[in-house]
């Protein structure tokens, strides 16, 4: 919310992916009161989208809709913010990647676009290494057992 000049509550919100990362900021945008909305290519997880109260969207529909978010959440490892679609992102947009490398966004392109972009590689690591530890090692754990090692 420091980079916006408004709150998530009532922000039209997208979350692009949903996978692990994407299911829990989906959930979280909800609770804080963001209109939030989910790309998804399987037709499950656009059934499972709407089963959780968020507005669905099919990949094939992104260009058509982009520009009416205030805030774009990208979760998706590889290219899906291209310049096409930069190039119809809202000019006041707050964009944030939280995909590994090489993440999803053309980062020239949104530049030359003068869009605010903000690539969060690491988080968990950076902001709470301690956290981020106790989960790694209980993954760890869990796959030592679960191979019976």
């Amino acid at each position: 919310m420091a980079e916006t000049p408004f709150t998530i509550h009532g922000s039209k919100s997208l979350v692009l992916g949903y996978g692990k990362i994407g299911k829990i900021l989906s959930k979280d945008l909800y609770a804080l009161g963001a209109q939030t909305y989910v790309e998804a290519r399987k037709y499950a997880d656009l059934a499972m989208i709407e089963g959780h109260g968020y507005e669905p969207l099919p990949l094939d529909n992104l260009k058509d809709h982009i520009h009416e978010f205030d805030i774009i959440f990208n979760t998706i490892p590889s290219l899906i913010l291209d310049d096409e679609i930069l190039a119809k992102v809202k000019k006041d947009a707050l964009i944030i990647d939280l995909a590994s490398k090489p993440g999803g966004i053309d980062f020239d392109a949104a530049k030359s676009y003068g869009l605010k972009v903000i690539w969060a590689l690491s988080l968990p690591g950076k902001i709470a290494p301690v956290s981020s530890g106790a989960i790694i090692k209980d993954t760890i754990m869990n796959i030592i057992k679960e191979l019976g090692v």
